[in-house]
């Protein structure tokens, strides 16, 4: 088990977790190493504000399997497309899922995509999309 989730864990349980600056996330002894959560029933934060050029990490923090999968209509148009299991676009992404769950992230598993586009980035959970599991990134300058 890493350090971290193992840290996170035992402060959960005894509830002295602290609450620290970086994207809403909550961790002891330190700032989290990532900056999105994957829940049971959504991401925490579900909106993000970055700057060009950084990149987000998003962790699978539940035990379900998540996805991190862009709207191609709700990212900037000269912005590159991002998903989990690295797909080039939005249909690719959902049939790959569907065929054999392409692009899920298990408990502890990780995302990373770096924002070179200002703007508005909608992205979803495709196994949970129909409850509501989806988020927002938003690069500015």
């Amino acid at each position: 088990m890493h350090r971290r989730r193992f840290l996170r864990r035992v402060g959960a349980a005894g509830g002295v977790a602290t609450t620290t600056g970086l994207a809403g996330c909550s961790a002891v002894g330190g700032e989290p190493d990532y900056d999105v959560g994957m829940v049971a029933d959504g991401y925490r934060p579900a909106e993000l504000t970055v700057s060009v050029g950084d990149t987000v990490v998003w962790e699978n923090t539940s035990a379900r399997t998540h996805t991190v999968t862009a709207y191609e209509g709700g990212i900037p148009d000269a912005a590159n497309y991002f998903a989990s299991g690295g797909f080039d676009d939005e249909r690719t992404a959902r049939d790959a899922w569907q065929s054999d769950f392409g692009g899920g992230l298990q408990s502890g598993d990780r995302f990373t995509h770096t924002f070179e586009v200002p703007g508005r980035y909608d992205y979803v959970c495709i196994p949970h999309e129909t409850g509501g599991m989806y988020a927002t990134v938003f690069v500015e300058e």
